[in-house]
Formats: structure tokens, C-alpha cells, sequence
């Protein structure tokens, strides 16, 4: 099939939508992110990628923690807003009920069925618009009902997924096969 060159961009799909948690002024605030995602998984490492001129910001590098809350698709209205809405504005936090684990700084919210709370490892400034904030994910609180076997569950998990270019949100769509596996209809037979 014949490939047509488009440029050199953003276009890795589908992009996770968290919504990242920060302490700012005293304050928690939440803001709506696509450019995020694992690093490592030992020790858990994730990324989030924030324009320099996020609100968010200033609180992840005072307080040195940050939390990934993974919203459901029940949710997209709340997180859009918080997308939108500069917590310098409003106080986006009354959209949600606001707990804390043992990193106290890191606000994360009861709504959502995933909550990472992370400490700050690192910035990374690669000279664009966004600042990369490295985090290890030091405790997962996850509700019990999005649970199979004590796993997160993504069929009831139901995470969300954004398409930049056309600014989109999506639901996931149907289980294909398992990992290292499927792929072994296709080894040669013997």
C-alpha cells in the first residue's frame, strides 16, 4: 500500500487522557493531559509533558509530586473543563472529591477509578513549549469495582483516548488477543 508523507508530528494513537494532579498555592488543582505515559516499570517511571505556561506546573516543582489520575469515559465532560479552564481562573478541584496518600501533596481524585501518586524524579526542558516532568509512581489507589484478580480491568476501567489533530476524545474499543501470544499463529510449524 502506498504511504503518503504528512510531516514530522505528534501522530502516536490512540493518547492516553489523564488528568494530573498538583498542589498549587495551597490548593489542589487538575489538569487534563494526552502527552503522558510509562518510562520504566521497575522502578515505575512516568512522564507527563505540560505547556511552560501550566498553572500545574509551578505546584509540581514547589512540592516535588504530582498524582496521574486515570479518568473513565463517564468523565469527559469534567476532564475537558479541566483542560480548558486555567486553575489560575477557577478552582477546578470542585469538580471532584480530593484525597491524598502518604506523599500528602499530591492531590488525586476519588472519581476516577486509577490514581498514581508520583514523586518528582526530574524536569526536562527539550527548548519547546512543554517542560516533561518525570515521576515515580510510588502507590496505585485503584477502585475495587474496575478490579479483575486484584488487575485493573479495562473493560471496566473504560479509559478515555484523544486524537490531537482533531481534537477528539474516544472510547477503546473490544479486546483482539492476548500479548505474547497471538503472535504465535503466525511462528513457521515444525
Amino acid at each position: 500500500m502506498a504511504k503518503k508523507e504528512i510531516g514530522a508530528d505528534v501522530f502516536l494513537y490512540p493518547m492516553p487522557v489523564a488528568l494530573v494532579g498538583a498542589q498549587v498555592g495551597g490548593r489542589p488543582n487538575y489538569l487534563a493531559v494526552a502527552f503522558c505515559g510509562i518510562m520504566d516499570a521497575h522502578p515505575p517511571i512516568i512522564h507527563v509533558a505540560l505547556n511552560k505556561k501550566h498553572y500545574t506546573n509551578a505546584g509540581i516543582k514547589e512540592n516535588r509530586t504530582f498524582s496521574v489520575n486515570i479518568p473513565s469515559v463517564d468523565q469527559v465532560a469534567a476532564t475537558d473543563y479541566c483542560g480548558i479552564v486555567s486553575g489560575s481562573k477557577a478552582d477546578k478541584s470542585r469538580l471532584f472529591q480530593t484525597f491524598y496518600g502518604a506523599l500528602r501533596t499530591a492531590p488525586m481524585i476519588s472519581e476516577c477509578p486509577i490514581s498514581m501518586e508520583c514523586s518528582l524524579v526530574q524536569v526536562l526542558d527539550f527548548g519547546g513549549l512543554d517542560e516533561t516532568f518525570i515521576g515515580e509512581i510510588v502507590q496505585t489507589h485503584a477502585d475495587e469495582s474496575c478490579l479483575t484478580g486484584g488487575l485493573p480491568d479495562m473493560k471496566k476501567l473504560r479509559p478515555m483516548a484523544f486524537t490531537m489533530h482533531d481534537n477528539n476524545y474516544w472510547s477503546l474499543g473490544e479486546h483482539l488477543g492476548r500479548a505474547w501470544s497471538i503472535g504465535n499463529t503466525l511462528k513457521p510449524k515444525d
